[in-house]
């Protein structure tokens, strides 16, 4: 175990608090104009999801668990979860649906994600920074609006909205930001 002061723990980590491991959904730091810097941490416990907060002063210690992140390719989703391959072992790991949360949107099979494992459990997934998807359907063009500062609404093929420019049309295959699901670019293939 490592002891890390609390306004460097980032979104992902694992923590040790009390001998009970917690990923870490959020962590914010305030300076207020008088008193204690803090630092707000979001997390949810691994053994059972239950989401806490905590609030450490800055520079106060914790505990950041021994965790290994490796590379895994997405193999297939059932009813016992994802499955995940490490490539060079070809070790098969399985996350529930509440483990990966949100990501399950931007999975794609044979997909490389970082998985984070303690213990030989995986505890938490780190998906690529954009992934490419095609809109499957965009409302059309209103005449007069800008271009520079105007999107309009856009369902992607994995069954997210987002905002697209106005030049964007259904078929077309955009990159998409997996960390909040924000038009990139067009895609280039």
């Amino acid at each position: 175990m490592a002891k890390i002061i609390a306004s460097s723990v980032r979104k992902g980590n694992v923590l040790d608090v009390d001998g009970k491991l917690y990923v870490v959904l959020t962590a914010q730091n305030f300076h207020p104009g008088k008193g204690t810097p803090v630092t707000q941490i979001d997390m949810r416990r691994i053994s059972d999801g239950v989401k806490v907060s905590e609030r450490y002063r800055t520079t106060e210690q914790v505990e950041r668990a021994h965790v290994e992140d490796r590379e895994h390719t997405f193999l297939y989703e059932d009813g016992d979860g994802f499955h995940f391959m490490n490539p060079e072992s070809y070790d098969q790991l399985t996350m529930s649906a509440e483990d990966v949360g949100d990501a399950k949107a931007y999975l794609q099979e044979g997909m490389a994600v970082i998985l984070s494992t303690h213990e030989g459990v995986a505890i938490a997934l780190d998906l690529p920074r954009h992934v490419t998807l095609e809109i499957t359907e965009t409302e059309p063009v209103v005449k007069g609006q800008t271009a520079s500062s105007s999107y309009k609404p856009a369902m992607l093929s994995n069954g997210v909205r987002t905002l697209v420019p106005p030049h964007i049309q259904a078929g077309t295959r955009v990159v998409i930001a997996t960390e909040d699901g924000s038009y990139v670019e067009r895609a280039k293939d």
